[in-house]
């Protein structure tokens, strides 16, 4: 349920508008995603059990590749935390759009998203216990819409309107499922949670492939089921042009009252799963900074031990992503987060599986095996990023490289060596 939890956030909530500009077809994306997130996840599943450290793509990037992959992980993986988390606050804004739709314009939309924010970032300056209770809450009453028309919603699917849309894209069939993997991956980002929470797992050996795989599994199997039965209830160009896609086929099925009551519980979902990754954000530059591959002012904390200065940054530069990022409708914006999100997200993929290829000689018993999972992961990793846009490329290739400059200001101040089946870091330096 945490490997679930932390993938189905507020993103499944906008997701159907973004596919709608695809069609049906992306049925076969959903397949090709569920796959490859699986593959990765056992890449998770048995790192975390041949060397259970913590701190997931980063400690092990660092202890197979060296210092500057370990710095360069956690510098992308951070990024993609942070810029992530600006789509799921646009996710708020654009489910608040059905309650006041002059926030469907561009700069308002900016603005709204951007209240979401700071609310969020003084929500956990204030304590990290309302922000724990929000999103736990969030996650009972949020996810309930999904599951009542990722259900309910089949007795009302009319297979002309899915045919209809099967592919409205115009483009080939072999082009335009890879070009819309990108927007589904978005959905599976987080499904290194376990592996990142290897210590406070008990008996990580049995429990962490059951949770890596287990929660893919489950998260993969909500979001086929809800996201397919909204296209064969309304048209895809309708979901593409809405901003609350789940909210539109409640209004069709259940007339305007329920749909209200979904708006609302969406937003709060939304809001939670914002206010939880603001936490995570906060508390992955805090111990980067602790450990020295990271600025010190991300650690410093009040007397509470809550780091106020690491939480106003994450404001800042996320108000300032959600102004960089204006597009015409919601959807668009959406579109331009979560793709700088994702590719980032599967660098760090990529250098887990050269990981477990270098924790694993081939020479060991079953180590063909864990070579041959590596390979699919890295492979996919791979063809994730080169299939997505150019421009994207470019971008995410400057912002990589900015960490070759950035790299000699960290690299002489605190080491770590990995002992193969430690818990913790040994050592206070790296050969």
């Amino acid at each position: 349920m945490f490997v679930t939890g932390n993938m189905v956030g507020s993103g499944l909530f906008l997701l159907p508008a973004t596919l709608g500009t695809i069609g049906g077809i992306s049925v076969f994306t959903w397949g090709l995603a569920t796959a490859g997130a699986l593959v990765i996840a056992a890449v998770f599943a048995r790192l975390g059990v041949i060397a259970p450290w913590a701190g997931g793509p980063y400690a092990y990037a660092r202890a197979t590749m060296g210092r500057y992959f370990g710095f360069q992980t956690n510098y992308i993986y951070w990024i993609s935390t942070w810029v992530g988390n600006v789509g799921i606050a646009l996710a708020v804004t654009g489910y608040a759009t059905e309650f006041f739709p002059a926030l469907k314009a561009p700069l308002l939309s900016a603005t709204t998203t951007s209240v979401v924010i700071w609310t969020m970032v003084f929500a956990n300056i204030w304590g990290p216990r309302i922000v724990g209770g929000l999103e736990a809450t969030a996650m009972l009453i949020g996810l309930a819409p999904v599951l009542v028309i990722g259900l309910g919603g089949w007795f009302y699917f009319n297979p002309e309107i899915f045919w209809a849309s099967w592919n409205v894209s115009g483009r080939p069939a072999v082009e335009a499922v890879p070009a819309s993997l990108i927007l589904v991956f978005w959905a599976f980002t987080g499904l290194e949670s376990a592996a990142v929470a290897v210590e406070v797992v008990e008996n990580p050996k049995r429990n962490l492939p059951i949770a890596a795989v287990g929660g893919v599994a489950i998260a993969a199997v909500i979001y086929v089921l809800s996201c397919t039965v909204l296209m064969g209830i309304v048209p895809a160009r309708d979901l593409a042009a809405s901003s609350a896609p789940f909210a539109l086929v409640a209004t069709r099925i259940f007339g305007p009252a329920v749909a209200t009551l979904i708006v609302f519980t969406t937003m709060l979902k939304a809001a939670g799963t914002h206010g939880g990754w603001t936490l995570v954000s906060a508390a992955t530059t805090k111990a980067a900074a602790e450990d020295g591959s990271f600025p010190g002012v991300f650690g410093w904390t009040d007397r509470r031990g809550i780091p106020v200065t690491s939480f106003l940054i994450h404001g800042v530069l996320m108000t300032a992503a959600a102004f960089a990022t204006v597009s015409p409708t919601v959807g668009q914006q959406f579109n331009k987060l979560i793709d700088v999100s994702v590719v980032f997200s599967m660098v760090s993929y990529v250098y887990s599986a050269i990981a477990l290829c270098r924790l694993r000689p081939l020479g060991e018993p079953g180590a063909r095996k864990d070579w041959a999972i590596a390979a699919v992961a890295l492979v996919f990793s791979v063809w994730v990023i080169v299939a997505s846009d150019i421009s994207l490329l470019l971008i995410a290739a400057i912002i990589l490289a900015t960490s070759i400059p950035l790299y000699p200001f960290y690299r002489g101040r605190v080491g770590q060596r990995f002992a193969l089946g430690a818990t913790t870091p040994l050592g206070v330096e790296a050969e």
